[in-house]
C-alpha cells in the first residue's frame, strides 16, 4: 500500500503519540496498520511524505547509497543571491552532530513565490525585512539540513515545504489531505 500525505506544519512525522503534538493518527484517513513512513520531515516543515507497507522500497528509499531527488520549497529572510544559489548548488560545509559536514552537490535556483497552500500559522511578517523563495533539490538527507545550508549561506528558513520525491509531488494537495497511489504509480514517480 502506498500513500502521499501533505504533512501539515507542526505535525510529528510518525503515529505514535509524543506529548501533545498532532501526529499523522489525527490525519482524517484511516491507515493500515503495516504502514509507516518513509523518511520525516522534522514538525516544523510541512509538505510530501510517503508512507508504504513495502519495505523494499522503504529501504531502496533510505538507504544512502540509492540516491534520490528530494525538491524542497524554501521560503528565506533577505532578498536570496545568484551567489548563495551557486554556494548550494557546489556543496557548503555544515555541521552535523557537532562535526563539520560537506554536503553533496544540490540544484538550488531562485524562485517566484510558489503556488502553495497557506501556513496555520502563517509565518511572522516584518515589513523591513523582505524574504524570497529558493527551490533546493538533494540527493541526501542529513537532520535539519536545508535549514543548516541556507544559514550557512546567510539565509534563515522562515518557511520549508518538501514539494517532491524524484517525481510524486504535493501538486493540487493541501495540508492533511491524503492520496492512495498504486504500486504502479509510485515506482513510475519514483523512476524505479
Amino acid at each position: 500500500m502506498y500513500f502521499l500525505i501533505y504533512k501539515p506544519y507542526l505535525m510529528l512525522s510518525q503515529f505514535s503519540r509524543e506529548g501533545d503534538k498532532p501526529t499523522l493518527a489525527d490525519l482524517d484517513y484511516d491507515f493500515p496498520k503495516d504502514v509507516y513512513p518513509v523518511g520525516r520531515l522534522d514538525a516544523d516543515s510541512e509538505g510530501l511524505l510517503l508512507l508504504t507497507s513495502d519495505k523494499q522500497l522503504n529501504h531502496r528509499l533510505l538507504n544512502p547509497k540509492f540516491r534520490h531527488n528530494r525538491t524542497y520549497y524554501v521560503q528565506v529572510e533577505g532578498v536570496l543571491t545568484n551567489e548563495a544559489c551557486w554556494q548550494l548548488s557546489e556543496g557548503i560545509t555544515i555541521s552535523v552532530d557537532g562535526k563539520p559536514y560537506q554536503t553533496l552537490p544540490a540544484e538550488a535556483r531562485s524562485l517566484a513565490g510558489p503556488n502553495l497552500p497557506e501556513r496555520t500559522p502563517p509565518i511572522r511578517y516584518r515589513a523591513t525585512i523582505p524574504t524570497s523563495w529558493l527551490s533546493i533539490a538533494l540527493h541526501e538527507g542529513k537532520n535539519r539540513q536545508v535549514r543548516r545550508m541556507t544559514a550557512a549561506v546567510g539565509f534563515p528558513t522562515l518557511r520549508l515545504v518538501r514539494w517532491a520525491i524524484v517525481d510524486l509531488t504535493a501538486e493540487g494537495m493541501i495540508p492533511g489531505q491524503v492520496r492512495e497511489l498504486s504500486r504502479s504509480e509510485v515506482l513510475r514517480g519514483l523512476h524505479l
